[in-house]
Formats: C-alpha cells, sequence, structure tokens
C-alpha cells in the first residue's frame, strides 16, 4: 500500500523527472576530468594510425641525428626502420640548418651542414617509390581508355619498376617522398578547323524542331512548331515535299535505314509512320499519355522507340504496331532518347536530372546514371568509341558503356543545352536555347570554337534558339534546327590551317569531377 500511495501522492511527470536528475548527476559529475590513459590501447592505436597514414614511408631508414628518433619507432608492428649501429651509408641528414619547431634556437647537431654520402642517396633512392613527375614525364597523352582510367578515381600506387633517382627528383631531402604529387595536366587537344555558317534555309511558320538525314544523304528531314515535315535537298537547300497530319508542333523525325520510311511523333501524343513510296500515313503507334519528344529507330531490328511527357519512353514493333515494352522508372518528362546495337540498346535522358540504360530484352533498367544536377535534354553517342555524351545545364558529361562509368566533365556551355552530335573525327557539338553553339574536343574536353549566328532578319532577338543539331553521313556539314524558324547549315572552313587557327590551349590542371 505504501508504493500506491507514493505514487498517488506524486505524479508521474515528478517521478520521472528525479529519476532523470539522479541518472543525470551520476554519470556528468566527472566530465570535467580527463580519461586516464591506458598505456596499453594507446600503443594499439597509435601503431594503427602509423600503419594507416605513414605506410608509403615506413620502409625508409631512420635519420640518424642524435638521440632523435622518427615518431613512432618504437610503435609494436613497426619494424622497418633502421636501428643504432647499422649501415652508416644511410646516414641522411637534412642539407640546410634548421631549428626543431617555431621559436627555438638551433643546437650543435642543426647549425652543422652534413650532405648525404653517394652511397646512401643510392640506397634510399632504390628504396623509394617513383615520383609523380617521372611518371608524367613517361606518360603520353592517350585516349579515352586512359582519360576513363584516370579520371576522379584515387591515385594509384605507383610501380615497381623505376624507382631509381626518385629521391634526387624530391630535392634530396628527408621529407622528399611525402611532397604532395603533381596532378595530371591536360593533354593537348587535337586540331580542328573551324566551322563556318554555310547556308540559311527559310521554309518553317514555327520553331524548327528536329532534323534528321536519310541514309543515301541527298535530303534531310525537319519537324517544326507549324505542325509540318519538311523534306529538303540537301546539296540545293530546296524544298522538296511538305506532309501534313500532325495536329502539334512536330517534335522529332527520324528516317529509318531499313525501310522507305519516314517516323515521327508529336506534342499531340501521336507516332506516324510514314511511307515515302505514296507519301502517306500508314501505321499510328497509339498509348503515350502526353506530348511525345523525341524517338529513335534501333539499328539493327524493326524497333521504334519513343520517349514522353508521360514519364515513360515505350518500345514499339514497327510492323505489328505492339507496344513491346513500356520502359518505366523516370519520375519526370523524358525528353530524348537513342538507340545502339550494343549493350545498352535504349538510353534516355530524363527531367529527372538522370541518365537510364535499359535491357531492351527485359524492359527493366540496367543502370541509372544521377550525376547531372539538372534536367538531361540530349544525349549523343560516339560513331566509333563505345561512350556517350549527355548534355544537361550544368554540364556536358562523357561516359563509357556498358555499365555508364563517369569519364569527364566538359564544362563552359552555361545555358540549357538541347542538342547535341558528335562526328567520327571527334567534334563534339552542343546547342542551347540562347542560340549559342559550342564545338568540342572529344578527347581532352577543350572548346575549340564558339558561334552565336545571328537570327534571321524578321524575327525578334530573342527568337534564338538551338532545338537540334546534326551532322550529315559525309560528316562535312553541320545542319542545325533553330528557333528563328530558319535550319542553318555549317561547314568547315577549307582554308584554314593550324597556322591560321592555332589552338589557344594552355596545359592547366585539368579538374575532373566525379559528379
Amino acid at each position: 500500500m505504501t508504493d500506491i500511495d507514493d505514487v498517488q501522492k506524486h505524479s508521474v511527470h515528478t517521478l520521472v523527472f528525479r529519476s532523470l536528475k539522479r541518472t543525470h548527476d551520476m554519470f556528468v559529475a566527472d566530465h570535467a576530468k580527463p580519461v586516464s590513459l591506458d598505456e596499453t590501447s594507446h600503443k594499439v592505436k597509435m601503431a594503427a594510425k602509423l600503419r594507416a597514414d605513414y605506410s608509403a614511408v615506413l620502409h625508409m631508414p631512420v635519420l640518424k641525428e642524435g638521440k632523435d628518433r622518427p615518431l613512432g619507432s618504437n610503435m609494436p608492428g613497426n619494424q622497418n626502420y633502421a636501428q643504432p649501429g647499422d649501415d652508416p651509408e644511410y646516414l641522411i641528414t637534412g642539407t640546410h640548418a634548421y631549428p626543431s619547431g617555431p621559436g627555438v634556437a638551433l643546437t650543435a647537431d642543426t647549425q652543422i651542414h652534413r650532405n648525404p654520402s653517394e652511397g646512401g642517396v643510392h640506397a634510399m633512392a632504390l628504396a623509394l617509390p617513383p615520383s609523380q613527375a617521372r611518371l608524367d614525364a613517361s606518360r603520353t597523352a592517350a585516349g579515352v581508355g586512359d582519360i576513363h582510367r584516370n579520371a576522379g578515381g584515387a591515385e594509384r600506387s605507383p610501380a615497381p619498376h623505376s624507382h631509381a633517382m626518385s629521391l634526387l627528383e624530391g630535392g634530396g631531402t628527408k621529407n622528399s617522398s611525402l611532397v604532395a604529387r603533381k596532378a595530371p595536366t591536360m593533354p593537348k587537344p587535337q586540331w580542328h578547323a573551324p566551322w563556318k555558317l554555310f547556308r540559311v534555309i527559310s521554309g518553317h511558320l514555327g520553331w524548327v524542331r528536329s532534323i534528321a538525314v536519310e541514309p543515301g544523304n541527298q535530303w534531310f528531314v525537319t519537324g517544326a512548331g507549324d505542325r509540318t515535315i519538311k523534306i529538303w535537298d540537301l546539296a540545293s537547300g530546296k524544298l522538296k515535299l511538305s506532309l501534313t497530319g500532325h495536329i502539334s508542333t512536330v517534335r522529332g523525325v527520324a528516317v529509318s535505314t531499313r525501310s522507305p520510311y519516314l517516323f515521327s511523333c508529336g506534342e499531340d501524343k501521336q507516332v506516324k509512320c510514314w511511307d515515302l513510296e505514296y507519301n502517306k500515313v500508314i501505321r499510328h503507334y497509339h498509348g503515350h499519355l502526353s506530348a511525345v519528344y523525341d524517338l529513335d529507330l534501333h539499328p539493327t531490328i524493326d524497333v521504334l522507340v519513343t520517349c514522353s511527357r508521360d514519364a515513360t519512353a515505350r518500345v514499339w514493333d514497327i510492323r505489328s504496331k505492339a507496344n513491346v515494352h513500356t520502359l518505366s522508372g523516370h519520375t519526370n518528362t523524358v525528353a530524348t532518347v537513342r538507340c545502339q546495337a550494343a549493350e545498352p540498346q535504349i538510353i534516355t535522358g530524363s527531367h529527372d536530372s538522370t541518365i537510364r540504360l535499359w535491357d531492351l530484352i527485359a524492359g527493366k533498367t540496367r543502370a541509372t546514371l544521377t550525376n547531372h544536377k539538372k534536367s538531361v535534354r540530349a544525349l549523343a553517342l560516339h560513331p566509333r568509341q563505345y561512350t556517350l555524351a549527355s548534355g544537361s545545364a550544368d554540364n556536358i558529361k562523357q561516359w563509357t558503356f556498358p555499365d555508364g562509368n563517369f569519364i569527364q566533365n566538359l564544362s563552359g556551355h552555361n545555358a540549357i543545352i538541347n542538342a547535341m552530335a558528335v562526328n567520327s573525327d571527334g567534334v563534339l557539338v552542343s546547342g542551347a536555347d540562347n542560340g549559342t553553339i559550342h564545338l568540342w574536343d572529344w578527347r581532352t574536353g577543350y572548346n575549340f570554337q564558339r558561334i552565336h549566328a545571328a537570327v534571321q532578319p524578321g524575327s525578334l532577338d530573342s527568337e534564338s534558339g538551338i532545338f537540334a543539331c546534326m551532322f550529315d553521313h559525309s560528316e562535312s556539314r553541320l545542319i542545325t534546327a533553330e528557333a528563328d524558324k530558319t535550319i542553318k547549315v555549317y561547314k568547315e572552313d577549307d582554308t584554314a590551317t593550324e597556322e591560321s587557327h592555332p589552338i589557344n590551349w594552355k596545359p592547366e590542371i585539368l579538374k575532373r569531377k566525379r559528379f
């Protein structure tokens, strides 16, 4: 009964508070006292710290300067330091007089200038790892493979060979192997001829949103905001044909290499297949719930892939019109899609700032690349290498297949990038919504040219934007679709030489980021 009376006499809150106070007083009463030092645990801790922080230099001989010993020389497990009575050839001292610490006067030992003997230097050089300077000097600029191997990764331990004379390169002092290693420098980019405006083609009554060049390289197709698809002669730039049928902006066009078909998609949710022998629509692919922003044809099988504002990409059987797969996983508009014959066969970029690599057979995601911080609106596959570039407002990034390993950033095009293209010579083109075009060297990421073409007379100055760009099959022409309702054709300057247009290249430190 006594316990019950106590509970009734005091509220539960008071009892809990008293219990907490007693517990607090018990454990915090000695909080100002230092923790007692346990010698055994301290030695174990210091030995572990020594191995973790100084394992790269533990094999070095001891510095025999009077009674001074290196840090941790008496720690367990540290048997690599020379002991008194060892070969005097290992006597290595400072090459100049120095005090032992700030505000400390020079002693009799530190006032003496003692240089290492030749035998000691040679023995030390054989024992030390090679300096980064020698490794960098022996390295030559290489391709994407080397860029990928070195980009963003931790420094690898140097190879066991070429050890000799590394001490002398470090200055011959006792701290030579602790000097920060030199970061890799940017390899010299390949020279590319500058591109210049060759032709301006007018005819559309709205923003030109998409381009496709036919396999024979005789004509090309454009789709625009005026709801029409126009076919142009590539050599002369003259209009050959106009196709009508869409009831909203045409956002994507593609010409088949396997049959006389043209495919188009638009903001009216429609995906159409045109027979170019009759210039008529012969198939519709129904399924998307919102505007269809891009499409691409598989290079080896009769499959069409489309992507949409409904956050999905769909795989269609061209002949049967069947929806083979609905690729779900993105959380926002899927803005661009690309197909290739090798795995991963489908790559999508989305406004959720991710890139997804898809397994075409299973219809599932193989990998998700999350390095971008802004919407991914453009993808470009290198025609010869097994690599990819993605464009976003934060950066252009390069990746390797099949797993999407990051190579490097291409920084400097500070705008929303809507379109990209790359040719076999390693010229990467990025077009942005402010009307600027940047041309890059693919291997090094060097921006060798910037173009901002004047808008077509009669258009608003604010209507300056690149929505699509593409090289023709000869790769001698670059075609851009723009917001001033024109198509512009660029070509290389045949008169330019490396002497007349030198590379304005500075071998600065190349800062490659992981994200």
